[in-house]
């Protein structure tokens, strides 16, 4: 029994027998709530863990970080998702970002986790999708200071890295990605579209009707365009499960650029046909042969969702995170570090460029003529028209012909099978 306690029932002031009987009961529920380690006891109740944070630090740093480290840059790929080199260059940002990641003392003079710790513990989540205190015996941290370092890093990422990693492609990205396009027989195409379902295990039960759809289960849709060598360039993140794919597209972003002046300027022709706006392959259409090459060239977008989930476990997984921020967070974390592992494996020593998703050269398909992408303002008149372009089905289905006309044509040429 507390000393508070005691003293107020050795209190001869308290002469009231029915008031110490129930000061007294009060106690005992006191004890009780306390020994069950209730959230209504104190935090002096709470048991303290000498975890030696510094020999953790130590032995992290002998086995990936020092001159001969343990296990080699493979296995440091393997583990962590991506290169040293890139793993200091996120840290030494993040640090200078945010004073969270770099090593100092508290109150007591006891020194912290250290940045190489606690990005360890938020990349370990990311990769394996394990629980948090699951690396409380290796990296020497507590399971609710892994998920705060997990939030804090996806921010801190997400804030530092967002405008280069997820922004549209600029005029060099579009003349490389047209100039490949055309080789695949799909003159004007930008990219690949597709939607991905995230499930949400811890959704609240409020939302449970909202946030589940088809299959039966609370979700948070991604929509994403990826190209020919899996660099996602749109991420669209948020929409309710609830929601088909047109909703989605509907609500994002991507061609609300092009209306409001911010998308490329596209110009080619198909079939002796003119057109001034690049488009997207997303489901598959009825024609045979077209539907086949189709099919291939759109495995782009899907294989850019495997390779994402198979680097980030967590995304594959049911989420665990309360807050659909935080899952926001996350999401975009992921796919921002996908796209740096994508640039970071690309060049090689010599200065060559090696495609993850192959033997593509970015240097063999050229950046001449660059094509122009518009930033500026517009007028509504000009935004109206735009918006009637873009949802025009006459041009629609006459791309398509023309499309399939193309690929039939190099067919018969011995071009593409």
């Amino acid at each position: 029994m507390s000393k508070f306690f005691k003293r107020l029932l050795n209190d001869s002031s308290s002469s009231d027998e029915e008031e110490r009987n129930m000061w007294f009961a009060a106690a005992i529920e006191f004890e009780r709530q306390n020994s069950q380690g209730s959230s209504f006891g104190d935090r002096s109740s709470r048991q303290y863990r000498y975890r030696d944070r510094v020999s953790g630090h130590s032995r992290l740093l002998n086995d990936y970080f020092v001159e001969n480290p343990v296990y080699e840059e493979t296995l440091f790929r393997r583990r962590f998702r991506l290169s040293r080199p890139l793993f200091l260059r996120i840290l030494h940002t993040l640090q200078q970002h945010n004073d969270y990641f770099v090593q100092r003392r508290n109150a007591a003079n006891t020194v912290g986790l250290s940045g190489e710790q606690k990005m360890t513990a938020a990349l370990r989540m990311l990769a394996y999708g394990m629980s948090a205190d699951s690396l409380d015996e290796y990296v020497r941290i507590g399971d609710t200071t892994t998920i705060e370092c997990v939030k804090r890093f996806c921010q801190g990422v997400v804030e530092i890295f967002g405008l280069e990693y997820l922004k549209s492609p600029n005029a060099a990205d579009i003349s490389r990605l047209l100039r490949k396009a055309n080789q695949r027989g799909f003159p004007g195409m930008l990219g690949s579209l597709d939607c991905m379902h995230w499930a949400w295990k811890n959704c609240p039960a409020a939302y449970h009707g909202m946030y589940t759809g088809h299959v039966h289960r609370p979700t948070i849709v991604l929509e994403a365009v990826a190209s020919y060598d899996l660099w996602i360039w749109h991420a669209f993140f948020g929409m309710t499960g609830s929601n088909n794919d047109i909703n989605v597209l509907d609500a994002s972003n991507l061609f609300a650029n092009l209306q409001e002046g911010c998308g490329p300027s596209v110009n080619y022709t198909i079939m002796g046909n003119h057109y001034n706006m690049g488009y997207y392959l997303a489901d598959e259409l009825a024609h045979e042969f077209f539907a086949k090459k189709h099919e291939s060239y759109r495995k782009d977008v899907e294989r850019a969702f495997g390779v994402l989930q198979a680097r980030f476990a967590i995304v594959r997984g049911p989420a665990r995170f309360w807050h659909h921020e935080d899952l926001t967070f996350i999401m975009k974390a992921c796919i921002i570090l996908h796209n740096m592992i994508i640039e970071d494996e690309r060049v090689d020593d010599n200065g060559l460029v090696a495609m993850a998703s192959g033997n593509d050269d970015y240097d063999s398909l050229g950046t001449d003529d660059p094509v122009e992408v518009s930033r500026g303002p517009i007028s509504f008149d000009h935004f109206m028209a735009t918006n009637r372009a873009i949802r025009d089905s006459n041009t629609h289905y006459a791309l398509r012909r023309d499309i399939i006309a193309h690929l039939w044509t190099l067919h018969k040429q011995g071009v593409i099978e």
